[in-house]
């Protein structure tokens, strides 16, 4: 699974990455992002690629109410098809969530060590996602509350021995396949998501500082130690 990550790299940056036609949100890094804060993501509308902010778990349009956004901050690829909460999402409001790494936890139960996951590069990337809008009802009025979802995966051999599963990360190539809106047939978005996994990860130790949502700076992703735990496979 995928329930903490990170979101740093300058807008510059991200416009160098990825295509990228409006970016008019403001932006804060976050070191320490958690489920129900707002990340970036970018979306297709009208041909063109929008980064925007929306909220970290999926809260189906058909949603009573916000609270199924804490259960459903990640998909299962194997399931997003047939599943009610996404398998609509799948086929017609797929994103990008951009990120710079994610955590993972690995030890007995009261002392975890966590990890800071990135690929090889260093370099930005974009994990496989997908979003809904509900409208979020205050006494008489409606907002717009928009969410998304991280599809995960198995795990590659890279970081199997931290967790047995992992974010979809996406090759470059296979990034703007996703967003294509005329793209909705199940077998083709399923082979996108198989052939397109970046599996080549690397990562690290870093402070246990990161385990509160409240720790939020640069020192989170600063390893413990030099990143010789890593295996690139």
């Amino acid at each position: 699974m995928c329930g903490r990550f990170a979101q740093f790299s300058p807008l510059n940056i991200l416009r160098q990455k990825f295509k990228i036609d409006d970016a008019s949100c403001d932006f804060t890094a976050s070191y320490n992002v958690a489920p129900t804060q707002e990340v970036l993501v970018i979306v297709k509308r009208d041909n063109k690629n929008y980064l925007e902010k929306q909220h970290w778990g999926l809260v189906p349009h058909w949603a009573k109410d916000g609270s199924t956004g804490f259960r459903m901050i990640n998909a299962r690829m194997e399931t997003i098809a047939t599943k009610p909460a996404f398998r609509e999402a799948f086929k017609k409001r797929r994103c990008l969530v951009i990120a710079d790494g994610f955590y993972e936890w690995k030890g007995e139960k009261g002392r975890k060590q966590p990890y800071f996951i990135s690929i090889t590069s260093g370099e930005p990337f974009a994990f496989a996602g997908l979003w809904d809008t509900w409208n979020k009802k205050t006494g008489d009025k409606e907002t717009a509350y928009k969410s998304c979802t991280i599809i995960t995966t198995t795990a590659s051999k890279s970081v199997a021995e931290l967790h047995d599963r992992m974010p979809v990360i996406f090759l470059p190539k296979y990034q703007e396949l996703w967003l294509n809106p005329e793209l909705q047939s199940s077998n083709d978005l399923e082979a996108i998501l198989h052939d397109g996994i970046t599996s080549n990860m690397k990562y690290y130790q870093v402070s246990k500082q990161v385990n509160l949502v409240k720790n939020n700076n640069p020192t989170c992703v600063v390893p413990l130690i030099l990143p010789s735990c890593h295996r690139n496979i």
